[in-house]
């Protein structure tokens, strides 16, 4: 029977890890008491996503042949003219999104079994994962404003719970709470250019919204000679700048650590710190109208793809240099945004997805076969006991600083040659950032390789036990301390930890020679990405440079980006193989440097000294000042005593006797003829 795009089967994809979510989440935890196990529950999730993933496939294959698809679902609610709709917008872009989002859940639904078997809330958690993948793919599939919100705000919600799954720790509520609060930062811009396009366009429909754009560029914003498509686009990226975490919004990514790690892959590989990315490729046709909001995209990402980097080299928890490499991807993908390099934006994107989880799951192997270790300074040459997990961190690396032939060279070489083609202000510092970002990335990346997997073993001693994970000593199970014991050694994790990797590694090393082509120079997006190619000619130019996977790549032995590379590799490889007290040397002779790398430049510092104290002030005076005095003292308290006082002189007129209400009534009586006499008798008067 053939397959097509019917409304039926796309419900399915985005339900099917819902309904799996739903039983976990009730029948497998004490809110429906505890009645099926770890097993069904696991089995439940997987079954849910897999159903998605399959699915998601189809109609990848589907929409490559033509069919798209663009309806309602139901409607929500009709405000006057206004519909307010849940509908789906199935075309390229959202396909590739959708087959992104649901393999690489599925691979960390897998790997969940293995590494979190044991945890108290096992079951939660596998309820949370699947939670999240159906709010990410409601995101992805809508075609409509409201329920890209939705999309946008559900994987906030699941994100908070998630990276708060130790909730007895202290420092994990206040990771979840920062993450929350500062996604809230961003979502205020988001909501604000939501409500520009709505009270301009009308509606909240991309097509609508689209089908507007002559008009909407020549509005400006009432009251101001502002352009109303430049004020609204950059609203939408500070929505993104939250979401996709860029600089200055990205303080809460790093402490998401906190989290289990394959959340820490499934946050920072394909889902939603990917939303930014994919919202402004989706709304292309409205940042291609400003080319303020563009260079604005442009130098926020290159701060973030550089100075990110840079805070990577001074880690020494193997999650977090991880993380800021994430953030320094984000970086180079919201650059490729920045110069109307939509396509290549998205294919960064979907590489970088693949590599990334698999370094991220890479990571948490290591620290199941080093008893919950995280710090690096306390591992090293676990080559020989885990030379699957070592392999696979070398193949992710190797993606990620772009070694030709790998997928992550084709995305990130794309970007660069995109930067160097455009003429969008700004773009002068975007290159520099970008081809600083390479030698930076291959030196952090490779640091983090050599340091866990070569050199000296620094595991085993009586002080190596390190705090982790969660309290595993509070919880009263096998793991009462972190790090290997002395006499113990590190080992390699089961198969259901690996397979995952694999898979993974398969995609990370092949899956940009075989995509460029059609993803960037091809028709592949169609009408779901625009570029105008008369302002924007960065798309034009490489299309006119490109001769092939196989030229791009031998073409790359000759440039500087190569050479910036290797000596990224050479560097790590002499600071921690060859001659390992040169880090030290020169971390002392850098000491200011450093100090500020090691304050991630203080940032933490001045959101909590500003922003968390000052709100704090301002509360406190609302408080004291609002509550306290106006609204308790004043109208509350104040209208009682005042009732009280008005009462106090009106019951001495409650006398009681007789003679007293037969003169009330009298003089009342009088009062109200005179009225009479005085209203309808002009003579009177």
């Amino acid at each position: 029977m053939q397959f097509t795009l019917s409304l039926p089967v796309l419900c399915a994809i985005p339900l099917a890890p819902l309904f799996g979510s739903a039983i976990a989440g009730f029948f497998g935890t004490k809110l429906g008491g505890n009645r099926i196990g770890n097993g069904a529950c696991q089995f439940v999730t997987i079954l849910g996503v897999m159903i998605a993933f399959v699915l998601s496939c189809f109609v990848l294959v589907q929409v490559m042949d033509g069919f798209y698809f663009n309806g309602t679902v139901y409607r929500w609610m009709q405000l006057g003219e206004l519909n307010l709709d849940i509908g789906f917008l199935i075309d390229p872009l959202t396909a590739t999104m959708m087959c992104v989002v649901t393999f690489v859940s599925l691979m960390v639904h897998i790997y969940t079994i293995g590494y979190m078997q044991g945890e108290e809330g096992y079951n939660r958690f596998f309820s949370y994962i699947s939670l999240f993948t159906f709010a990410m793919l409601m995101l992805v599939m809508s075609n409509n404003l409201l329920q890209l919100f939705f999309g946008w705000e559900a994987v906030g919600v699941v994100s908070y719970l998630l990276i708060g799954f130790y909730f007895e720790r202290q420092s994990a509520v206040f990771a979840n709470m920062k993450a929350f609060l500062v996604n809230r930062v961003g979502d205020f811009g988001f909501i604000l250019g939501i409500g520009l396009l709505l009270a301009s366009t009308g509606s909240m429909n991309y097509d609508v919204i689209f089908a507007q754009n002559t008009a909407l560029a020549a509005q400006t914003l009432p009251g101001t000679s502002w352009n109303l498509v430049t004020v609204a686009c950059i609203c939408l990226f500070i929505g993104a700048m939250g979401k996709s975490a860029q600089f200055p919004l990205h303080v809460w990514l790093p402490d998401s650590m906190e989290g289990p790690t394959p959340i820490s892959a499934l946050i920072h590989a394909a889902t939603m710190v990917t939303a930014g990315i994919f919202m402004v490729s989706r709304m292309s046709p409205l940042f291609e109208l400003s080319d303020a909001a563009l260079s604005f995209i442009l130098v926020i990402g290159s701060i973030t793809a550089l100075f990110m980097g840079f805070l990577g080299i001074v880690q020494t928890d193997i999650k977090r240099v991880v993380a800021y490499s994430t953030l320094s991807q984000l970086g180079y993908m919201t650059v490729a945004l920045g110069v109307s390099a939509y396509p290549v934006a998205i294919f960064h994107l979907m590489t970088h997805a693949f590599f990334k989880a698999l370094l991220f799951l890479a990571a948490g192997s290591v620290i199941l076969g080093m008893h919950h270790e995280q710090d690096m300074r306390k591992m090293g040459g676990l080559w020989k006991y885990m030379p699957i997990t070592c392999l696979m961190m070398l193949l992710g690396n190797l993606a990620l600083i772009g070694t030709p032939f790998f997928s992550g060279f084709y995305s990130k070489d794309s970007i660069i040659e995109a930067v160097a083609a455009s003429h969008i202000p700004g773009s002068g510092f975007a290159y520099f950032a970008v081809m600083a970002s390479v030698f930076v990335t291959a030196l952090y990346s490779f640091r983090l390789y050599f340091y866990v997997f070569h050199g000296k073993a620094r595991w085993g001693h009586a002080d190596a036990h390190a705090h982790d994970h969660h309290d595993h000593a509070e919880q009263g199970d096998d793991h009462a301390h972190h790090g290997l014991a002395p006499g113990q050694k590190p080992h390699e994790s089961p198969f259901v930890v690996t397979l995952p990797l694999i898979l993974l590694a398969i995609p990370s090393v092949i899956i940009g020679y075989y995509t460029i082509t059609p993803l960037l120079f091809g028709t592949y997006f169609g009408d779901s990405i625009f570029v105008d190619i008369g302002k924007h000619p960065a798309m034009k130019e490489l299309a006119e440079e490109f001769h092939g996977p196989i030229a791009m790549a031998m073409h790359s032995l000759t440039s500087p980006v190569l050479l910036l590379v290797v000596l990224g590799v050479l560097t790590a490889a002499i600071g921690y193989l060859w001659a390992p007290k040169l880090p030290g040397v020169v971390a002392q002779a850098f000491a200011p440097i450093k100090k500020l790398l090691d304050n991630k430049y203080y940032l933490d510092d001045l959101n909590q000294a500003v922003f968390a104290k000052g709100l704090l002030w301002i509360g406190g005076v609302l408080w004291h000042r609002g509550d306290q005095q106006v609204i308790d003292g004043f109208l509350v308290n104040g209208s009682a005593h005042a009732v009280g006082r008005f009462s106090g002189l009106i019951r001495h007129l409650q006398s009681g006797y007789l003679y007293h209400y037969a003169f009330a009534m009298i003089a009342g009586l009088a009062v109200l003829l005179a009225w009479v006499l005085y209203a309808y008798l002009p003579f009177v008067r």
